[in-house]
């Protein structure tokens, strides 16, 4: 049955939202930009502020200029010094800046390379760029390893405790698939999933694997799985032919070869009929949002643990979830709900 999520709080806003952070306790933060009259702008980067909220009520706590602006990559995260960390671009590149989470007030400033993807830990910050996957030691705000081979080129991340999982395309074959690296020495750890895959949508991470949304599943299941796969595609109520959004999780134990623990075929519809589902994982809970419902799953397992309405959700420009809490940021307005799956 499909419930309507509580929402505890909901704020209008004077800036243009584009990103976010929420962690355990604490404060909610919200970056946000003003928009140039007539939507000019000379520079490549709109200057950016940073909002914190009150969480339980949604009561502005404190505004500060941030020193990352508006534009291409962005990451936001929680220092291990009571520090919020928001990494993207500026005036002068792109940066890594640490504020204080009483009141905004700018702790340090690092240059860091262009990314695309980010995870922000109290330990590290770990980016993406199509060439590499670059750590940056979260308090000193500098390099601390940097990940690349040969004919990779590197999407989305995922990190748990001391595994890094990134999305890589292989270079010759166009095919995805999903690395393990160790967090602490950016060492090669596994090919968890090989790239035999046509594309991998998103990614999560969780005690002992990582669940991704892909497609066409039959590419990396062994022999012995295919019948399954095959009476799952057969029943799906769409009826189509190949699956073109599927939900799976593997092990990361060095199982490779054994395929993934479980699968949902989502939909077996093709073009402009497939579903746009979005995820995240936390606490070993899988989050998928479509419009705006989001279906709670069971990341070891895939069982269904409940499915709420999360009004705003369809219009977000950003959302995440912590600990049940799910803040949902529109453009001009900023809601946290509870999901007490």
């Amino acid at each position: 049955m499909t419930r309507t999520a509580r929402r505890r709080f909901a704020r209008e806003m004077d800036s243009i939202v584009d990103g976010i952070a929420i962690g355990a306790s604490g404060p909610v933060f919200l970056h946000c930009y003003d928009q140039p009259a007539g939507g000019k702008w000379v520079d490549d980067v709109i200057p950016g502020k940073l909002v914190a909220l009150d969480r339980a009520s949604g009561e502005q706590l404190w505004v500060s200029p941030c020193e990352v602006g508006y534009g291409r990559g962005f990451g936001a995260g929680f220092g291990s010094e009571q520090d919020i960390v928001v990494l993207g671009p500026s005036a002068h590149g792109h940066r890594i800046v640490r504020m204080r989470l009483a009141d905004g007030e700018l702790i340090g400033v690092g240059k860091i390379d262009l990314f695309d993807s980010a995870v922000v830990s109290g330990d590290l910050c770990v980016t993406t760029t199509p060439r590499a996957v670059v750590a940056i030691a979260t308090g000193a705000m500098e390099e601390a390893w940097q990940y690349r081979r040969p004919g990779e080129r590197y999407h989305d991340l995922a990190r748990h405790k001391n595994s890094i999982f990134v999305v890589y395309t292989n270079a010759n074959t166009s095919r995805q698939g999903v690395l393990r690296l160790d967090a602490r020495t950016g060492e090669f750890l596994e090919e968890v999933v090989s790239a035999r895959l046509p594309a991998i949508h998103a990614i999560g991470a969780w005690q002992g694997g990582v669940s991704i949304l892909t497609r066409d599943l039959a590419q990396v299941l062994p022999r012995d799985a295919m019948p399954r796969f095959m009476t799952d595609l057969a029943t799906h109520k769409d009826g189509g032919s190949v699956d073109t959004l599927t939900l799976c999780s593997f092990s990361a134990d060095g199982s490779q070869g054994e395929g993934p623990r479980w699968w949902r075929i989502l939909s077996t519809r093709r073009g402009d009929g497939t579903p746009d589902i979005a995820m995240k994982c936390d606490e070993g809970k899988l989050y998928l949002v479509h419009e705006a419902l989001i279906d709670i799953r069971d990341a070891v397992t895939g069982r269904a643990l409940g499915e709420w309405t999360v009004p705003g959700l369809d219009e977000s420009v950003a959302w995440d979830v912590c600990q049940g809490a799910a803040l949902v940021a529109e453009e001009e307005r900023a809601s946290l709900y509870e999901l007490p799956a």
